[in-house]
Parts: structure tokens; sequence; C-alpha cells
């Protein structure tokens, strides 16, 4: 990094500073965070600064969002970059809070060249170049850690991560130093393992959401490393170190810390 874009860096965190009693009022409610070290959750901070200042925010059908409610997402969307830095959450600026869930509409074609019309409901959504959209609802259970393993920023988050190299295809682009072959030998074993347990009604060992596709196999166990580590490692030892190479973080680490 050069001198002026550090010397840039530097006069947006002293000018965007978030006040102390915000920033300890919202991270201490945050489960996901317990057991970081002191440096980690400086180096979180200053990456949360960025990011709102980077960010625009809008909140829909009547929500009014609060500064709290604006750091909090801010903070989990910063979370998985903490080895990785800010230019990786680069690309787009909006961020649509919507109340709870939400309900989307949309026409997709299949392999058959056959369109169908298909209605959700969502809790969270990410596009490419667009926006960043949760629930308030669900971004509050996470919060409090109130569904092992589930954290709908950080999936949205990883699905943005996923598309740097292109398709979301669970395959993000990864670090000149990792094993590409061990990265995908893993991945792929851990994934066909889960779509049979779901296939064969097998209570997964994850969500089942995870068998989707890659792309939403990578969303999950991205979940699972920051908020269910130790589930993860147990089920998934490979997966997990895959992870901690990619991400440039051990959460299993922060539980015995904690």
């Amino acid at each position: 990094m050069n001198f002026f874009k550090r010397t840039y860096i530097r006069y947006l965190l002293h000018r965007h500073a978030i006040p102390h009693d915000l920033w300890a009022q919202v991270t201490e409610q945050m489960v996901v965070l317990q057991g970081m070290t002191a440096v980690e959750k400086a180096h979180l901070r200053e990456l949360t600064t960025l990011f709102l200042h980077k960010k625009q925010f809008v909140g829909v059908q009547e929500l009014q969002l609060t500064d709290a409610m604006c750091l909090s997402i801010a903070t989990l969307a910063c979370l998985p970059a903490l080895g990785l830095g800010i230019a990786c959450l680069s690309g787009w600026t909006e961020i649509i809070v919507y109340p709870g869930a939400f309900r989307i509409s949309r026409d997709e074609r299949d392999a058959a060249g056959v369109v169908h019309h298909q209605e959700q409901a969502l809790i969270g959504e990410s596009w490419s170049r667009g926006p960043l959209i949760v629930s308030w609802d669900d971004v509050e259970q996470d919060i409090q850690g109130k569904q092992s393993g589930r954290n709908v920023v950080i999936h949205e988050i990883a699905h943005k991560l996923d598309v740097l190299n292109g398709a979301a295809d669970g395959y993000p682009p990864l670090h000149r130093d990792m094993d590409i072959m061990a990265w995908s030998t893993s991945l792929s074993a851990a994934y066909e393992s889960l779509v049979r347990q779901v296939q064969h009604h097998h209570r997964p060992c994850i969500n089942p959401y995870a068998a989707t596709n890659p792309a939403e196999f990578f969303a999950v166990i991205s979940e699972y490393f920051f908020c269910a580590p130790d589930l993860l490692h147990t089920h998934f030892a490979d997966v997990y170190q895959q992870l901690r190479i990619y991400y440039r973080q051990d959460p299993l680490q922060r539980i015995d810390n904690g």
C-alpha cells in the first residue's frame, strides 16, 4: 500500500471513527465475536469503519434503521474479510434491510428451456454487482446466536466473495499459496457426502440447504466456520482446514480463548 493510500485510510478512520460506546454496545452482544483477541477486534473495527463509509444502508417497508443496526450488519459483513482486506467487499454499495423475511417473484428457465414462475420467501440475497439484502429479524437472531451455525449476513458475504472471479460456483479466488487440488477435493467430497445424506433422507450434519448446489454449500459452510466451527471441524475437518487457510482466521481457536 503506497503512502498516499495509507494516509487517506488513516484520515477516514479518524474522520469517521465509530464512537466507543456504540462499538462496545453492538459488539458485546455478538456471540460470533466471543474469543477474538484485542488485535482482531481492533482490526475488525477499522474494517467496519471503512465499510460504513463506503456503503449505503436502506431500510424498506417503513423500517427505520438506527446507527446500531447499521453497525451490527457492517460488523458481521466485515468479519469474513478480517484476513482478506476491505478490497474484497468492493464493487457494490447498497445494503437493503427488510423488517423480516421478504418475498421475491422471478422467472427461471430450466435445462429444457422451459420458463417457470417462482415465488419465494427469503431472509437474504446478494447479487454480483448489486445490493446485499437481509432481513433484520434474522440478523437480530443471529447476533444472539439463537440458531447454531446460522448467520444470514455472513452467508450473503460468502456469495459476494464467491463471485469475485466469475460465476457463483463455490470456488472463490484462492490465495497464491493455496493448493487448488486440496480445496477442490475437500469441498467436493464433503458436498457429495451431504447430498447423499439428504437424498437418503438421513438427518444431515449441517443445514441441508447446503446441498442445493456448490455455491450454497460454500455459503453455508462459511456460516458454520464462523458461528459453529467446532461442529464443522467435527464433521468436515478437511473443509475447516481449507476455510482456515482461505479466510486466514481460526474461529476454533477463539472457542478455546473464550
